[in-house]
């Protein structure tokens, strides 16, 4: 065993986020105390980034199959089946705190890692989503990290050749201190051909492939699950550095290894490196590994086996290639001038064997280290100040005085505003797949060699989360399909990244397991499974925490992509029609923040049966190809849905004449209110009663509200024989305010 390493003290321990009861399992483990390598191996191996100690007794809840799954949780990304013996391969993971210290390569990094999630499992890349959280533009620190977070993405991205198609951006200065990098990755494989991160068959050798090993990102995955506090930022060193020209090279390589058949497994090498790839390798199969680090390619020298084993450096893989085959595996990486070398074998003892030198530097079972790490059912109740979040008194609010006034101010929100200024800086069209570019609903790519077409979205509204967990995640389910559905896709899977602060509060803990159960509904009535997903706790710092935000890629399959859906008015003349119905729906409302600087009430109401009544309405309608356009109402409400309709599409804007029936409600509540299960559609004139009869069947309340005319919108609210004008603005006014000020907020001196 390792000789001559320091005596391992309570403050050692400690300094490996390791608690006294952690580590006394570890002794009862190994039989002994461990040296310092295999305490480190330990301390990452069993930090809440990897082991998911504080959440995987929850995650289990979470519907994950169907007759579409191909791969569920568990390996490095799910696969769900879209027919022609195919399938898509996706994942979403975080990247938060390496992001907060160094913005760039946190950013870029994280987007190297999901690509190699997918195309670990032989899965080529077609797409890529970002979700994004920052504080407010005003803060210079902010527009910092923005700025570095998107060039990252776009730096890594376009160098690969991947395209970068949709996302969304939320700007609360909950998030100034702790911002959430959230990145969700796509690709296509053949449904036979998927490949899984496993070291089975005794002997078989063990190829280390990819860039060489530095000393960057040691301990990485212990300090994402750390909290943060004014000191954070020393921890820079922690940080990779990504290539993405040498993982371009990586790509190639895995894929055709794959193609010619010459593995057993492959797994990449991300939160905590060798150490995890091997072991999680070989407890998957039941086997032991033997590593020799002697021969590990380095590119710095004197490295100890606690480096080389807990180095997060980026772009590298771990191969385990059939009996006899090495020298082709061997041949194929230096072809693509990668970094390779036979590191060890499959054993058959369950020990994950570490040697330097000729000695034995580490000895654990692999399965310990991989599955056996603590599990906390942790305590969990609501906040003291949850009801004070909740109760919002309207009567102290005044209904809107001016409502262009309002919906001016929202569309310059940069929450709604749009985000061309982040998706121009990349390259959304390489690849030629893109079908429905940034800017709607949801994002299409499309599927060469078929009639098929692939929609993806990104979706959580955290201020829901804050007031209503549960509520919340269900919302979140709930608009992530009514997305894809507006773009004439049904939803097939989810993933997840599940952001919230420290565990070991037993409010944050409430809002984890609430948000699970609501996610578990939702997607249970839905009947989408959750095929892969992330945690990442700790988002807080100096004891403030994130609001909870679950975040949600969701994936829909297009079987016909001529069908394919766009939010944007089409053309003058056109009907403006309303599916569903406003109910007094202002807690938690953008316009509630932006008006009146309250972030309190209960989240809007949601009816599972009228949200499935409307999916299916709506995909009927787009399959019968009834509609010219279709946008579902969100953050702002209807104003904001109906102006985004007129100003978001890629020609110039269209205006528009509406007159809605105001009913009981407030003004401000039926223009700006974010009541759920409703869309704007806008269809030609001819099909104005198949579409009302066909809403009437399907039990959707639907009202001919308006036409697409002229260069103004203008919206009257009729109030029994009598209709005010509410709204009446240029839409080149509203276009200006809309698309430009993002960039001016992001460039603001």
């Amino acid at each position: 065993m390792q000789t001559g390493t320091p005596l391992i003290t309570k403050d050692l321990i400690a300094q490996h986020n390791l608690t006294g009861e952690e580590y006394q399992k570890i002794v009862d483990i190994l039989g002994r105390d461990p040296n310092l390598t295999e305490l480190g191996m330990f301390s990452v191996m069993w930090s809440e980034h990897c082991s998911y100690k504080s959440s995987r007794v929850h995650l289990k809840k979470l519907p994950t199959t169907g007759p579409r799954v191909v791969q569920g949780p568990g390996e490095n990304a799910g696969a769900v089946d879209i027919g022609d013996g195919l399938c898509v391969v996706f994942k979403m993971e975080s990247h938060n705190h390496p992001s907060f210290i160094e913005p760039y390569q946190g950013a870029a990094t994280g987007v190297g890692g999901i690509l190699r999630d997918i195309f670990t499992m032989g899965a080529r890349p077609i797409a890529l989503l970002d979700s994004l959280r920052f504080g407010e533009l005003h803060s210079p620190k902010t527009r910092h990290l923005m700025k570095g977070v998107v060039s990252g993405i776009a730096g890594y991205g376009n160098c690969m050749g991947v395209p970068t198609v949709g996302g969304e951006i939320v700007f609360n200065d909950i998030y100034a201190l702790n911002p959430l990098v959230n990145v969700f990755c796509l690709g296509l494989a053949h449904t036979d051909k998927i490949f899984r991160g496993t070291a089975a068959g005794v002997g078989n050798p063990v190829i280390y492939f990819g860039s060489k090993t530095g000393r960057d990102g040691i301990h990485g995955a212990t300090m994402a699950s750390d909290s943060f506090d004014d000191q954070s930022e020393q921890k820079r060193p922690t940080v990779q550095v990504g290539d993405p020209f040498t993982e371009k090279l990586l790509l190639e390589a895995c894929l055709e290894l794959m193609e010619r058949d010459l593995l057993v497994g492959i797994q990449d090498m991300g939160a905590a490196g060798l150490t995890s790839s091997s072991c999680e390798m070989a407890s998957r199969a039941g086997n032991g590994m033997e590593l020799d680090l002697t021969v590990v390619p380095r590119r710095e020298p004197g490295m100890t086996p606690y480096e080389i084993m807990l180095s997060e450096s980026q772009e590298r893989m771990l191969m385990v290639a059939k009996a006899g085959k090495e020298d082709d595996c061997i041949a194929i990486c230096r072809k693509w001038d990668l970094d390779v070398a036979v590191v060890g074998k499959v054993t058959a003892d369950g020990i994950l064997r570490v040697k330097d030198q000729g000695k034995v530097v580490a000895e654990i079972p692999a399965k310990s280290l991989a599955d056996d790490g603590p599990r906390y059912e942790r305590p969990y109740q609501p906040p003291a100040y949850q009801d004070m979040l909740t109760n919002l008194n309207y009567d102290v609010i005044p209904d809107v005085k001016d409502a262009n006034v309002a919906l001016l101010a929202l569309l310059e929100s940069p929450t709604i505003a749009s985000k061309r200024w982040v998706y121009e800086q990349y390259d959304h069209m390489v690849r030629t797949n893109t079908t429905v570019r940034p800017g709607s609903d949801a994002a299409v790519v499309r599927i060469k060699g078929t009639n098929k077409a692939v929609a993806m979205t990104v979706d959580c509204n955290s201020r829901y989360c804050l007031l209503n967990p549960y509520e919340g995640a269900r919302l979140a389910v709930a608009e992530a399909a009514r997305n894809l559905v507006c773009s004439g896709a049904s939803p097939i899977g989810v993933t997840d990244c599940l952001n919230f602060g420290n565990p070991e509060r037993s409010d944050i803990m409430w809002q984890f397991v609430l948000a699970i159960e609501g996610m578990k509904d939702a997607c249970e009535h839905f009947k989408i499974p959750i095929v892969s997903g992330n945690v990442s706790f700790y988002n807080e710092t100096n004891g403030l925490s994130i609001y909870p935000t679950p975040m949600l890629g969701m994936v829909g399959l297009i079987e016909e992509a001529e069908r394919t859906m766009t939010q944007w008015f089409k053309q003058e003349g056109d009907d403006i029609i309303l599916l569903g119905s406003a109910r007094e729906d202002l807690g938690g409302s953008e316009y509630l923040k932006v008006m009146h600087a309250r972030e309190q009430g209960s989240p809007p109401y949601l009816s599972f049966d009228s949200e499935q009544a409307l999916h299916d309405c709506l995909l009927s309608l787009i399959r019968d190809g009834l509609l010219q356009s279709a946008h579902d109402c969100s953050d702002g409400g209807f104003a904001v849905t109906l102006a985004e309709s007129c100003i978001s599409g890629p020609g110039q804007p269209l205006g528009a004449v509406v007159q809605l029936s105001r009913g009981r409600l407030r003004k401000d509540a039926m223009l700006f209110g974010e009541s759920q299960s409703r869309v704007v559609i806008s269809s030609q004139s001819t099909h104005r009663q198949t579409i009302l009869d066909q809403a009437r069947r399907f039990g959707v309340p639907a009202e001919m509200i308006g036409s697409v005319t002229g260069t103004r919108l203008t919206v009257h609210l009729r109030e029994g024989a009598s209709a005010e004008s509410v709204i009446d603005q240029p839409v080149t006014a509203l276009y200006d305010q809309w698309a430009c000020s993002l960039e001016r907020a992001v460039h603001h001196a």
